[in-house]
């Protein structure tokens, strides 16, 4: 009989968080890839949800749907779930006592960023408060709680009395993220300009971004702009010197719009320091896009060497030259850099972390 690592899949039918449901589908498949002989991958899904991925040798749907879930293991209420290995690639996880060593049962999760203690202002207060008590569940009773860089766990050892409990593993790109084709079209579809720079970051950090592009002369595109979020971003670049018809903000993208946005950019610039994984500037990489982003722990270990890792104030300098005279070398960089990042890479370090324990 095989050793069955389960993998908590919360979002196979309601999403909300696009990348952490996209995560979690990219890991479960590099895990079924890289299974180690006499280990298989099964699932725990919510009640009505449909899980159609192929290799998971079971799935094991819960008594609860996930709203449920959600109020539920909160409490510690996690009937149904039943020990072994398991793994849930978020907080949504079945926290509660259980023993390591005479059962073999093992919980582990990922955290993917700490904006519920570093910005509780820009998420629901409930949100914050679901957040913060499950990342307390997690000290009491996770195996490992698993962060996409050194910086982030570095964070999270202040927040949190974990000790070695803290293990770095990354993150990347969807699997087979490429231009699509038809990308012009889509351009064209979502009214973006020939010449631009994607934009990524809060409203207070973007300032930096806008008045960048107003300097090397190019529009900016903003991505994952938050509903009704608009008018205040378009005050913002207008105050930094970027005129509001320069300034192209959109919300939430499909991955093939997505892809085409970023293929198309003269240059992609991060502009926050918060502790997360950088989902978008990961894929701007993947694309070979030149890459700019201001000085952060996160930023020096994710990008490193494969775009300009800068001071604020050298944010401007520096995306002039990603749009001129370095565009080609940070491409290359980028692209080398994209190298490191692979759900196959990072399944194979669950694996050895379930091992381990």
């Amino acid at each position: 009989m095989s050793v069955q690592l389960r993998v908590v899949l919360d979002q196979v039918s309601q999403v909300v968080d696009a990348d952490q449901a996209a995560a979690a589908l990219s890991l479960t498949a590099g895990l079924i890839a890289t299974a180690p002989r006499g280990c298989a991958v099964a699932a725990l899904v919510p009640r009505g949800a449909e899980l159609r991925l192929k290799g998971v040798q079971d799935v094991h749907t819960l008594p609860l749907a996930r709203s449920e879930l959600t109020a539920a293991w909160q409490l510690g209420i996690t009937a149904g779930v039943g020990g072994g290995l398991i793994h849930a690639p978020s907080l949504m996880a079945p926290l509660v006592r259980h023993d390591r060593s005479n059962d073999n049962d093992q919980t582990t999760i990922s955290l993917w960023d700490l904006q519920a203690w570093e910005r509780p202002d820009s998420l629901p207060k409930a949100n914050v408060a679901w957040q913060r008590g499950m990342l307390k569940r997690a000290v009491k009773h996770a195996d490992a709680v698993i962060v996409p860089s050194h910086a982030m766990g570095r964070r999270l050892a202040e927040i949190a009395r974990l000790g070695d409990r803290i293990r770095v593993i990354a993150g990347a790109a969807p699997d087979d993220f490429r231009v699509p084709a038809d990308a012009a079209a889509r351009r064209t579809e979502l009214q973006l300009p020939e010449r631009y720079v994607v934009l990524t970051g809060d409203a207070e950090s973007l300032a930096v971004g806008f008045q960048s592009a107003a300097r090397a002369g190019v529009d900016a595109v903003v991505l994952d702009v938050a509903p009704g979020g608009e008018p205040l971003l378009a005050d913002a670049a207008s105050a930094a010197g970027l005129p509001e018809h320069r300034a192209h903000l959109r919300g939430e993208l499909g991955v093939e719009d997505r892809a085409a946005v970023l293929g198309g950019a003269a240059a992609f610039v991060a502009t926050s320091d918060e502790s997360a994984w950088p989902w978008r500037a990961v894929e701007a990489m993947t694309l070979s896009v030149p890459l700019v982003a201001v000085s952060s722990g996160v930023h020096h270990d994710v990008i490193a060497d494969g775009g300009a890792v800068v001071d604020a104030r050298e944010v401007a300098d520096a995306v002039i030259d990603a749009v001129g005279a370095g565009e080609r070398r940070l491409r290359v960089l980028a692209s080398d850099r994209a190298r490191a990042f692979s759900w196959a890479s990072s399944a194979e370090r669950l694996w050895a972390l379930h091992a381990e324990l």
